[in-house]
């Protein structure tokens, strides 16, 4: 298999041509509408009310719907692959062997709890020997290897001006808590995060065995509130042209005089590298100054809490537990922990990623399944070409830019063409903590491989039993995980009509990644460049502000509204992920009438597998923590604020002056 990309004006092919003999169904689970509530007044509640209203939230989740629900399945798969492997008796270094004794690792509580905390105690011991900065450098260089990216990681990259070369890049971090905002918001509800992430602390300490506990907690935490004060917000980390400071590393003393940049990259394997990009160069400079300023025995004591934060799940019962009731409860009010047993598989399949994808797409994926999707977003990219030419807020010269990107996408369906070798790396059946860190070295040292090599576009950056996609601006490519293309996002016996409200609004939203406010600084070869002229980018910008404008209004709680600064690229998806779908299904279908089921016409039910896929309902916590910390606004308004904006929302649903949604036509924003 080959990867391919499609022009945008080939014609579509016919989408009938892969669907099966027998009649196909609607797609819409009508048991889980309410039908009572006005489309207009709530989208949401009218395609999932009943649902919402009958299902209770599992104890083991801290939100559940569609993507919870495909995600369960996924794990059920992957576990029948997983004890599969565990009973073949295969070969030591086989396949088999390293799946099967991975997951017995997981599952040995008994031999975890005995060896208490020995793993970790030789990473402790050389952070205790550390007696000065030069040796604090070398250290934090050395602990970059193993994912301590503690107060700042170095990782691969693809070059932001060079898509085709491997460069390195710092990125901020050092912190627990999922985002600065939990260190300095005043809001109460933050404030008692704080001290219930101090009292946590304190008890992790205990169970270690420290000595001073309660001290040395309050000496943590002060610590990373002092690094939440310098940290870039992640509203400005979003800004792409921003992240892009190269340096030489023979310069980096004059950005940061009082640490050992040299020393560090050689312990982290990249003593060869003569330059690197510097994401956050504010950051790095403040960190300077805190560096120096503070104490070594306080780093010692920092770093040996990120050791032990970042192995908790791993060692022992008594940690693992009190990492959940802070992690799991206080942060995204999950009432109980998960079994083992899925918790086993999710670690194995983080581990061997492709190994288990292999053996997945073998019993879980058919060609058929590809094929389809192939048309799907062959008429997606037509749909957003032929919206780009009747843009009339764009100049025909960056009409043909953008034209150009359409022309350049990548698409990857299902799996990769080629799969990773882990032949190197050692799986040993009582023994979770090394094979998490020979993972973790594995993973370390495949990426160092890169440098010096041109960037692999063949590569993926999720796994096949991943319920996802994405898009990854520095190649221009979009990517759908097999696992994603299952109901209610992809059902090979529906209906067209609800799967390109489904999964083509999925494909279209990852296209309008491309043209999202920071995918659209890179070109169709991924590079990152100003191809808009000035006028085009205010027109841009205006309606994009307006979004924002809109999505700050909207209340995920009482007191608590979603960040439409934060979330924009994602709603930017979202409204020409759908609007672009609309448009493909209407192509799709030849110049004939789309058929009535169940009672809905085709623009109908388009809106309704919009909606079917959004499904979900979370906790307040869960809520929270997801405003604070992600970048996509929460189920409801990622249904409700997008149809309200549609204009075929209007006509297919009589939305009238008066109900909820309705926006007056001078109000609705159109972008793509």
């Amino acid at each position: 298999m080959r990867k391919i990309t499609f022009p945008v004006l080939a014609l579509a092919a016919l989408v009938s041509s892969c669907q099966k003999s027998e009649p196909l169904h609607s797609g819409i689970t009508k048991a889980n509408m309410d039908t009572l509530v006005k489309p207009g007044d709530n989208f949401d509640a009218y395609v999932n009310g009943n649902w919402n209203r009958k299902t209770k939230i599992p104890a083991d989740k801290s939100s559940y719907g569609a993507f919870d629900i495909l995600l369960d399945k996924s794990e059920k798969d992957v576990k029948e692959i997983i004890q599969a492997a565990a009973k073949s008796n295969s070969a030591e270094g086989s396949e088999e062997q390293k799946i099967g004794d991975f997951y017995a690792s997981y599952m040995d509580r008994k031999g975890r709890d005995a060896k208490g905390l020995s793993p970790i105690q030789p990473e402790w011991k050389k952070i205790d020997a550390l007696q000065d900065y030069a040796a604090l450098a070398a250290y934090l260089g050395e602990a970059n290897r193993q994912g301590i990216t503690a107060p700042f990681g170095v990782f691969v990259s693809t070059d932001f001006e060079d898509p085709n070369k491997n460069v390195i890049m710092t990125w901020q971090g050092g912190l627990s808590l999922p985002d600065r905002d939990y260190y300095l918001s005043p809001a109460p509800e933050m404030m008692q995060i704080r001290q219930a992430y101090t009292e946590h602390v304190e008890k992790m300490l205990t169970l270690a065995q420290f000595t001073n506990a309660q001290a040395e907690a309050a000496t943590i935490v002060a610590l990373e509130t002092e690094i939440a004060k310098i940290q870039i917000t992640k509203e400005e980390n979003r800004d792409t042209k921003k992240l892009n400071n190269p340096f030489k590393v023979a310069d980096l003393a004059g950005l940061m005089p009082s640490f050992d940049f040299k020393t560090y990259l050689t312990k982290a394997g990249m003593a060869k590298e003569k330059s690197i990009i510097i994401a956050q160069p504010e950051y790095m400079k403040k960190l300077a100054q805190l560096y120096t300023a503070t104490p070594i025995a306080t780093w010692k004591t920092y770093l040996k809490w990120s050791v032990l934060n970042g192995a908790a799940t791993s060692l022992t019962t008594a940690l693992d537990k009190q990492n959940f009731e802070f992690f799991g409860k206080v942060l995204s009010g999950t009432e109980k922990q998960r079994d083992d047993w899925k918790r086993a598989v999710q670690t194995v399949s983080g581990g061997l990623g492709e190994m288990i994808g292999k053996l997945y797409v073998e019993k879980h994926f058919s060609p058929e399944a590809k094929e389809r999707m192939t048309v799907m977003v062959k008429n997606l990219l037509k749909a957003y070409a032929e919206s780009i030419k009747k843009l009339d807020w764009m100049s025909e010269a960056t009409k043909k830019e953008a034209l150009k990107k359409v022309d350049k996408f990548v698409i990857k369906i299902g799996y990769p063409d080629k799969w990773r070798d882990y032949s190197s790396l050692t799986i040993a059946k009582n023994d979770l903590y090394g094979n998490l860190q020979r993972c973790a070295a594995y993973e370390y040292n495949r990426n160092l491989a890169k440098l010096g090599k041109p960037v692999d576009r063949t590569e993926w950056g999720m796994t096949p039993q991943t319920v996802n996609a994405y898009y990854n601006p520095s190649v221009n490519e979009i990517v759908f995980p097999a696992a994603i293309l299952q109901p209610p996002f992809f059902d090979m016996n529906a209906d067209d009509a609800v799967n390109y409200g489904g999964i083509g609004a999925v494909i279209g939203h990852e296209i309008g990644h491309g043209f999202d406010d920071q995918g659209s600084t890179f070109d169709g070869d991924g590079k990152l460049r100003n191809w808009w002229k000035p006028s085009d980018l205010e027109a841009f910008s205006k309606r994009t502000k307006a979004l924002v404008e809109q999505y700050n209004s909207f209340q995920a709680l009482p007191g608590l509204n979603v960040n439409g600064d934060f979330t924009l690229g994602e709603n930017i998806g979202d409204l020409g992920g759908l609007s672009i779908a609309l448009k493909a299904y209407k192509m799709s279908l030849n110049g004939k009438e789309a058929p009535k089921m169940d009672g809905f016409t085709g623009i109908q039910r388009v809106f309704l597998g919009w909606g079917q896929v959004w499904l979900d309902k979370s906790r307040p916590e869960a809520l929270r923590t997801q405003i604070a910390a992600d970048p996509h606004s929460p189920a409801k308004f990622r249904i409700n604020g997008v149809v309200r904006n549609i204009p075929e929302f209007y006509e297919a649903f009589n939305v009238k002056p008066g109900d909820s949604l309705y926006l007056a036509p001078e109000k609705r924003v159109k972008i793509w």
